[in-house]
């Protein structure tokens, strides 16, 4: 990573924060939910730039300019929305469960070997 790929990342992730700031506060308050929620799920995605996240500022942009409250746009179930739109991402979760699995048939191998 170059210092003008930083330069970039920073300059896009400003631009996404003033486009959430722009928002209705409604939408404002379930956005930085959905933001918490989704670090903390952790869809491995996230950390390609603001793709996701993105399109989450233009679903809630549609919205508010259709005049429909944030939880018209997301449902009640926020968490459950989140959900659906990670749903096929790959988790820090799933790439911890792997290395835990191969870390697992590593070490069982070994052992399997020694007894023959």
């Amino acid at each position: 990573m170059s210092i003008q790929d930083i330069i970039e990342g920073k300059k896009e992730w400003r631009a996404h924060v003033a486009r959430v700031k722009a928002l209705p506060k409604d939408y404002q308050i379930v956005y930085k939910e959905i933001q918490k929620y989704l670090f903390k799920v952790g869809p491995v995605e996230l950390t390609d730039g603001t793709g996701l996240l993105s399109g989450i500022v233009d679903l809630f942009e549609e919205g508010a300019a259709l005049g429909k409250g944030v939880l018209e746009v997301t449902g009640r179930d926020v968490a459950a929305f989140c959900d659906d739109l990670i749903k096929d991402s790959k988790t820090y979760a799933d790439v911890y469960q792997e290395s835990v699995n191969q870390e697992t048939n590593k070490a069982m191998k070994k052992v399997t070997d020694k007894t023959k």
